[in-house]
C-alpha cells in the first residue's frame, strides 16, 4: 500500500470515541417504555411542530397534516386530520415529467410553520408542483391553498429548511423542477417591504444540502445550516464544505444594484476536527439552544452533527459551536470571486460595510464589492478543542440538545442522538467527556429517523428531568 494511503487511513481513525452505551433499551421495554403513534394509512411523517404550550403535536406527513394530542405522558391522540392530496389530473402530470406515481407524486409536506397567532404555514411538494396551504390552528381545517414555487423543493427527497419570523418566511430550498437552482428567500414580507431572494448572477451556493435554520434576534439575523462542494479549494474535486450563511432579516436590497436581492448575504466555513485528522465536512443536524433565562444572546449555542465524505463506514462527531464566535466572522476578513479566472483570492483591505445590514443605500461600487465578497477568510471554530463526541461505531443523522438539573443540583447538557439504524442515544456532556447513557431502540426494523422534538418535562420535580423528558419523533416509512 503506497505511504500516502497509509496516512489518510490513518488520519481517517478516529481517537477518543464514544464509550459503548452504559444501558441499553429494546423496543417494548418495561424499564423504558416509549409511547408510539401511527395510523395505517398515515406515512411519510418528517416534519413536525409543537405548540407553544407543548399540548399539541403537528405532523406533516404524505397526503396529510395531523394534529396530535401529547399532553399526557402515556399516551398519544389524534385529535384531527387534514388530507391534502394532489388530483388525479396533478398525479399524471407529474408522470408526464417522468416521476413515479406512487413513490414522487403525492404531497410531502416539507414545511410546516405557525404563521401568525390563528394559523399554520404549509407547503408540499404536491406532485412535484409545490403548493402551500394556510390552516386554522382552533378548527383544524384547511382555509386556502396556492402554488408555491421557491418556498419547498419540488422533490420529497431534497432537503430544505424553513423558519417564520414575525409573520415572514424564510427558506433555504431548490426553486426548480431538477433541483439544482438552490435559494434562500424571504416571502410574506411586511411594511411594505419587496420579497427578497439571491443574486443570480454569481453561484452563491454549490449543490447545497440544507439542515436547519436559527433566528438571531438581538442581531435582527437568520442563519441557513448546510454542506456544499467548496469552490474555494481548485485542487480536490467534490470537497464538501459545512457551511453557515447569514441574511438581515430587514434587508430590503439595494437601489440599482442588488435590487430586491440580499445585500446582507455572506457565508462561512464550519470547521470540526479533531487534532491530526481530516475534519468532519458533511452536516447532518443543527439544533439551537438558547441560553439561560437573563443570559446574554451571544451565548445561544448550535449542536452540530457531522459525517465525513472521506470515511469507509459509520463515524459521527458532534461539535457545539457558540453565537458570538459565528457574528465574529462574518464582521472580519472575506474572500474575493474574481470573475475574469473564477479563482477566490484574499480581499485586499477592509470594507466595512461586508455582512452588515442596512445597505439600502450603499454605493453601487459598495454593493459590487458586496457581490463578489460573500465568503469569509476564517472558519467558525468549534468551542473547546474540537468536537464534544465522536462516535467510530454510529452515524447521527439528527441532534437534539437540553439543559437539565440532575439529583446532585448541578446543570447537565444533555444530547439526543438519533441513529442510522433508528435507535436513539442520549448523551451526557461531563468534565471528563461525553458518555452515552442510554440507547433505546426507536422501532423493531433498522430505519432513519428523520425528525425529533424535544418536550421537557412539566413535573415539579426538576432534578428528574434527565430521565423524564418526553420524545417526540416520527419515521419515514
Amino acid at each position: 500500500m503506497a505511504p500516502s494511503v497509509l496516512l489518510l487511513l490513518g488520519l481517517l481513525s478516529s481517537t477518543g470515541s464514544l464509550p459503548p452505551p452504559r444501558t441499553s433499551f429494546l423496543l417494548n421495554s418495561a424499564d423504558r417504555p416509549l409511547v408510539l403513534f401511527s395510523l395505517p394509512d398515515v406515512h411519510n411523517t418528517t416534519t413536525l411542530l409543537l405548540s407553544d404550550d407543548g399540548s399539541t403535536l403537528y405532523v406533516g406527513a404524505r397526503d396529510a397534516i395531523l394534529s396530535l394530542d401529547v399532553s399526557q405522558s402515556d399516551i398519544i391522540h389524534l385529535k384531527k386530520k387534514v388530507e391534502w392530496s394532489p388530483s388525479e389530473s396533478e398525479i399524471n402530470e407529474c408522470q408526464l415529467k417522468g416521476k413515479n406515481a406512487e413513490v414522487d407524486c403525492p404531497n410531502f409536506v416539507r414545511v410546516l410553520q405557525p404563521i401568525n397567532s390563528t394559523h399554520l404555514y404549509a407547503c408540499g411538494s404536491y406532485a412535484y408542483t409545490p403548493h402551500d396551504a394556510y390552516i386554522d390552528a382552533e378548527s383544524f381545517s384547511m382555509v386556502q391553498q396556492d402554488e408555491a414555487k421557491g418556498r419547498c423543493p419540488f422533490s420529497p427527497f431534497q432537503r430544505n429548511t424553513a423558519i417564520t419570523v414575525d409573520g415572514e418566511l424564510f427558506t433555504a430550498t431548490t426553486t426548480d423542477l431538477r433541483g439544482t437552482k438552490p435559494q434562500i428567500s424571504r416571502h410574506f414580507s411586511k411594511d411594505g417591504r419587496p420579497d427578497v431572494s439571491q443574486d443570480s448572477s454569481l453561484s452563491l451556493l454549490h449543490e447545497p444540502v440544507f439542515v436547519s435554520s436559527s433566528l438571531d434576534s438581538s442581531d435582527r439575523k437568520l442563519y441557513f445550516f448546510f454542506s456544499e462542494v467548496g469552490k474555494e479549494f481548485s485542487f480536490v474535486d467534490e470537497l464538501r464544505i459545512a457551511r453557515v450563511a447569514q441574511v438581515c432579516k430587514d434587508d430590503v436590497g439595494g437601489r440599482s444594484t442588488l435590487q430586491k436581492k440580499w445585500t446582507s448575504f455572506a457565508k462561512a466555513p464550519l470547521l470540526c476536527q479533531s487534532h491530526r485528522q481530516l475534519p468532519f465536512n458533511v452536516l447532518q443536524d443543527v439544533f439551537t439552544l438558547q441560553p439561560p433565562e437573563g443570559t446574554d444572546a451571544s451565548e445561544t449555542l448550535f449542536y452540530a452533527a457531522f459525517t465525513s465524505q472521506w470515511s469507509s463506514g459509520p463515524e459521527s462527531a458532534v461539535c457545539v459551536f457558540k453565537l458570538q464566535d459565528v457574528r465574529a466572522a462574518f464582521t472580519e476578513s472575506y474572500r474575493t470571486f474574481n470573475l475574469l479566472t473564477h479563482q477566490w483570492s484574499p480581499q485586499l483591505g477592509k470594507h466595512s460595510y461586508l455582512g452588515k445590514c442596512g445597505l439600502d443605500n450603499a454605493s453601487d461600487s459598495e454593493l459590487a464589492e458586496v457581490k463578489r465578497s460573500f465568503l469569509t477568510s476564517n472558519s467558525v471554530k468549534p468551542v473547546g478543542v474540537g468536537p464534544l463526541a465522536v462516535s467510530s461505531g454510529q452515524q447521527y443523522s439528527r441532534v437534539a440538545a437540553m439543559r437539565t438539573q440532575a439529583a446532585d443540583g448541578k446543570q447537565y447538557t444533555v444530547l439526543f442522538l438519533l441513529t442510522e439504524s433508528g435507535f436513539l442515544h442520549k448523551v451526557v456532556l461531563l468534565n471528563r467527556g461525553a458518555h452515552i447513557i442510554e440507547e433505546i431502540q426507536v422501532f423493531t426494523q433498522p430505519q432513519l429517523v428523520k425528525n425529533i422534538i424535544l418536550s421537557p418535562s412539566k413535573g415539579p420535580h426538576p432534578s428528574k428531568a434527565a430521565f423524564e423528558d418526553r420524545i417526540r419523533h416520527s419515521r419515514c416509512d
